[in-house]
């Protein structure tokens, strides 16, 4: 049996029990698997994982791990250049996308009331999930930190907080996004995006609905689902600006 001694740093330490966190300790292993199994064994999934170091030097995820080795773990840190010494971060995609998993129901909604294209639908598959994450170049964001461990996925985040403002910031902090808000931009409906629209043709469709306040209003392409930004809106703003926006 062999033994390497591994770190891990920062938020990462949020999978480990109290008597791994935040120190060097001891992993055993036989033959020479690769780092990547040898991290995935200690609970926490490789799309956690920015950099990592064996013996001081930058090493990719199918690196060898040998007896003695000294590893060190680093969490992803979007806002931060590492490319220099880094040799399996990705590259930043174009356009932060997302797909949530069946328990986040409430943060899809938050996040296309933000603005950003979010893929969430109760049916959904870990299969299915899994590949709209690939073939749609989306980052999945799920509570079961085992799906972020299949190897096909490429980008994800365990969402670790039950509240979903709560759930919001670490959405926002982990991906950068405090200067990417578009408000009355995505259906929260269908994730189809919203269009400005007369407001007697919105009128038309909400016959039954008094309005006591002058309203821009937005219709969805997709659904054609009726928005309008009255004092609702106000309010969503006051709470992520309060809970989230303020904090960046």
């Amino acid at each position: 049996m062999n033994t390497a001694f591994i770190r891990f740093y920062e938020e990462l330490n949020d999978f480990l029990p109290s008597s791994k966190k935040k120190v060097t300790y001891p992993v055993s292993f036989r033959d020479n698997p690769s780092v990547k199994s040898v991290i995935e064994s200690e609970g926490i999934p490789h799309t956690e994982v920015d950099l990592i170091l064996i013996n001081g030097d930058s090493a990719p995820f199918h690196e060898k791990v040998n007896h003695n080795d000294r590893i060190s773990v680093y969490p992803v840190f979007e806002s931060m250049d590492i490319s220099p010494v880094n040799v399996i971060r990705l590259k930043p995609l174009r356009e932060t996308k997302f797909v949530l998993d069946v328990h986040l129901g409430k943060l899809a909604r938050y996040l296309r009331m933000l603005g950003f294209d979010t893929v969430f639908h109760r049916d959904l598959t870990d299969m299915d999930l899994v590949s709209i994450s690939i073939l749609e170049k989306r980052s999945l964001l799920t509570r079961d930190r085992r799906l972020l461990m299949r190897k096909d996925v490429e980008r994800g985040y365990w969402i670790r907080h039950e509240l979903v403002l709560d759930q919001v910031y670490e959405v926002f902090q982990r991906f950068d996004l405090s200067g990417s808000v578009s408000w009355f931009s995505i259906c929260t409906i269908c994730n189809g995006k919203l269009q400005v629209v007369e407001e007697k043709k919105a009128r038309e469709q909400l016959p039954d609905f008094l309005f006591t306040e002058k309203a821009v209003f937005y219709q969805c392409e997709i659904c054609h689902h009726i928005y309008w930004n009255g004092s609702h809106g106000e309010r969503f703003r006051q709470s992520i600006d309060d809970k989230v926006l303020k904090h960046f």
